[in-house]
């Protein structure tokens, strides 16, 4: 088992890896829409939900993979009423076929954040 870590993506907020790589398999925690330069979280949806995929990028990179390595998205909204804007987000930074993929509203993200995505992805 091997962490992956990179200063491209915000460092974790507790006690756990940013990503874990075992036997090909990497499970990147999740990802808050925070800017790793500021730690700074916007107020929109749409901007926090560009940087939670900049942030998976940049784990994934780091790992030497990328979006077409990921088999399995976990998503968690604050609130359900974002989900239209959640898959038209979603779908420009994916192509069929798809990722397998939940998305569940949640009472709360961490730091209040409206969207935290964490994701499984395979060589």
């Amino acid at each position: 088992m091997q962490s992956v870590m990179t200063h491209r993506a915000p460092a974790a907020l507790g006690p756990y890896s940013q990503a874990i790589m075992k036997n090909n398999t990497l499970f990147v925690s999740g990802q808050l829409g925070i800017d790793p330069n500021s730690g700074v979280m916007p107020e929109s949806f749409e901007d926090q939900a560009a940087l939670v995929f900049a942030n998976l990028k940049a784990i994934l990179e780091a790992a030497g993979m990328g979006m077409t390595h990921i088999v399995k998205a976990s998503v968690f909204l604050k609130d359900m009423d974002d989900f239209s804007r959640l898959n038209d987000i979603y779908s420009r930074q994916f192509s069929a076929p798809f990722p397998a993929r939940e998305a569940v509203q949640v009472a709360r993200l961490p730091k209040d954040g409206l969207i935290e995505i964490s994701v499984i992805a395979m060589r």
